[in-house]
């Protein structure tokens, strides 16, 4: 019973704390949807997500990423899978610090019945054996032990079904967060293809002016 009590406890304390959190990361997630959205380039995102969390650590990977490939310019598709690979990486890895903390819901949920049915069990127990011992069946005799196995019977709906509710909602929202982030990460790559567009556009006008001069060069 002890135990039930104690589930019980854990179930509300992982309830009051993951929605306090989920409701404080939907919100930055949501002003930093709209930071991207306002952003011309990945510079103006890096600058407009500072503070944001996972929002400023998937504009800074697209970014290092495009540093690091610096090097090879004409590898534009390259470039994009790479980056694109690597954002994949901090959303899934987001989504399972989303996550940490529920299973021990789940677990409650699905072991709590049955921690609450071995409490009838003894209870029941406990009753034939008061029987046996005073060779009598009145009330006094079996009361106590039924009264433990409905009160141990008791304890585990009570630790079992709120676990299995917050759990279920708490899933529902951390979806909800996931679908934010993989929201955050469309936008990073509309703006690294929006970069790789200015430069390809930039490299081709430069292409052509040097066309030209060679031209009035020849002449």
């Amino acid at each position: 019973m002890i135990l039930l009590a104690l589930a019980s406890v854990i179930t509300w304390t992982v309830f009051i704390a993951k929605s306090v959190e989920l409701v404080r990361l939907r919100s930055k997630l949501g002003k930093a949807e709209r930071a991207l959205e306002e952003a011309g380039t990945l510079d103006l995102g890096e600058e407009h997500t500072r503070g944001a969390g996972i929002a400023h650590t998937l504009v800074m990977a697209a970014e290092t990423e495009r540093v690091r490939s610096q090097d090879i310019p004409e590898d534009r598709d390259g470039l994009k899978e790479r980056i694109v690979l690597h954002l994949e990486r901090l959303e899934a890895a987001e989504g399972r610090r989303l996550m940490r903390g529920t299973g021990l819901l789940a677990t409650i949920g699905a072991t709590s019945p049955f921690i609450g049915l071995f409490g009838t069990v003894w209870g029941i127990m406990t009753s034939f054996t008061g029987i046996a011992a005073s060779k009598a069946t009145s009330l006094a005799v079996v009361a106590p032990g039924i009264a433990e196995a409905l009160l141990a019977t008791a304890l585990g709906l009570v630790a079992a079904i709120p676990a299995v509710v917050i759990y279920n909602h708490l899933a529902r929202q951390s979806a909800a967060c996931r679908a934010q982030v993989a929201d955050l990460t469309s936008l990073v790559m509309r703006l690294v293809s929006r970069d790789l567009g200015r430069m390809q556009a930039q490299g081709e006008t430069g292409q052509v002016v040097r066309l030209d001069v060679s031209r009035m060069a020849g002449e």
